[in-house]
């Protein structure tokens, strides 16, 4: 970390920032203050000639807008056409650069995707896609194509128009948090792909990766991407040169405070009892899906059963899931059954490790549980074991809630 620049204010400049981590991340690099400057579009002219910052990182929707309010652009930003660093030159000019370059080429080589000799398909037309064209160029791809909405090549036709596609990346907000479960585009009709990169870094999986990751192909998310290229911004913004194994480091570190930790397991096996101690140790809010349940149908879960039935129950047990799958760095305890629905599963992957509680049937708590009452708790037991399984990313008996959440951090820490 550069210490010292305490009274330097730096930042991120966009249009809605409540998604990022890049405080978080600057805050690794530097001790300056790093703030989130959410602007809309007819503020951004006067904040960016103004002095009410040294440097700020420039996002979604203004790397290009902010270009005209510039005194002096590096050669990169200019052959790319986009902008994401402005600072302050010591004699009172504007400068404006593109580290995303430098991100997105840092991701590709992470993720082992190599763009030499491919075809490679860009999804969106904004700044970043711009970035990736050029990189993409740099790095020796064959055919680049860019789809667009509207344009000729759009996203009814380009798997027809560009069949042979190796990889596709990302760079549209499509399945950025809060709009998380929208993909842009249907993996499957293209029968050449061999890697998919998105930008995006919240949600860890966005649904694109998801659909990637189920036809086994190679994945990349935008998280390197933006710690690469934070700190290429940190190093123009102090002047100081900055070793690359902090980009490692970094990501590992906003790796694990933004993972959820997700608790699976049989009706009474203890999820709450660990969830509450693993968000005591490691000082993150737990949410209960059963409370979210009840919040959001106003009656308790046996009201719920005796007045609507286990269908309407599991559809609102749905809606709980999804919202708190959205959240990051959270311990998230589910109900018993929350496996037997398939369409939880990916709003509990997207950001989280799942981890599958075990416990003897026998000692299980029955108290308030209208289906534990109701069923014989060994053949639900057999039925749910496979989708728990199917489910999880590690499976930990619960001998005791001390020892089982000392289990699950052991693991989760040094994953």
């Amino acid at each position: 970390m550069i210490n010292n620049r305490k009274d330097q204010v730096c930042g991120l400049v966009g249009e809605k920032l409540g998604h990022s981590f890049s405080p978080q991340i600057h805050g690794e690099l530097s001790d300056y203050q790093y703030s989130l400057f959410e602007l809309p579009n007819d503020e951004l002219e006067s904040f960016i000639k103004s002095n009410r910052y040294h440097s700020v990182n420039v996002t979604i929707p203004y790397k290009s807008a902010v270009m005209p309010y510039l005194d002096v652009i590096s050669q990169t930003a200019q052959k790319i056409g986009s902008v994401n660093v402005v600072t302050h030159l010591p004699d009172g000019r504007l400068f404006g650069d593109n580290t995303d370059l430098y991100g997105f080429k840092y991701m590709m080589h992470k993720s082992g995707m190599d763009l030499k000799d491919k075809n490679v398909l860009i999804l969106g037309t904004g700044g970043t896609s711009k970035t990736v064209f050029a990189a993409a160029t740099e790095l020796g791809a064959k055919k680049i194509s860019l789809v667009s909405r509207a344009g000729e090549l759009n996203y009814g036709n380009a798997h027809i128009l560009c069949p042979d596609t190796q990889i596709i990346v990302n760079c549209t907000p499509v399945g950025m948090y809060p709009n998380n479960g929208a993909c842009p585009i249907d993996i499957s009709l293209f029968p050449m792909l061999e890697g998919v990169a998105d930008v995006i870094f919240n949600p860890a999986k966005t649904q694109l990766l998801i659909d990637a990751e189920s036809r086994g192909i190679k994945t990349a998310n935008g998280l390197s991407m933006l710690v690469a290229q934070a700190k290429r911004a940190c190093e123009i913004f102090t002047c100081e040169d900055i070793p690359d194994s902090e980009i490692d480091r970094i990501t590992h570190i906003i790796e694990g405070q933004t993972t959820n930790i997700i608790l699976v397991g049989m009706p009474g096996c203890g999820k709450t009892t660990v969830g509450k101690i693993l968000a005591n140790q490691l000082g993150r809010k737990l949410i209960d899906t059963d409370e979210l349940v009840v919040d959001l149908a106003g009656k308790t879960i046996p009201e719920i059963f005796a007045q609507n039935g286990e269908d309407e129950f599991r559809r609102i047990e749905s809606q709980a899931i999804a919202a708190a799958g959205k959240k990051s760095g959270v311990i998230i305890a589910t109900g018993g059954g929350a496996v037997t629905r398939e369409q939880n599963y990916i709003p509990l992957h997207q950001n989280g490790v799942i981890v599958f509680i075990t416990r003897d049937v026998s000692t299980l708590q029955k108290d308030g549980r209208p289906l534990s009452l109701s069923r014989d708790l060994k053949q639900m037991y057999k039925e749910r074991l496979p989708l728990y399984r199917k489910f999880c990313d590690i499976e930990i008996p619960n001998t005791t809630p001390n020892d089982t959440a000392q289990a699950i951090l052991k693991y989760f820490l040094e994953d």
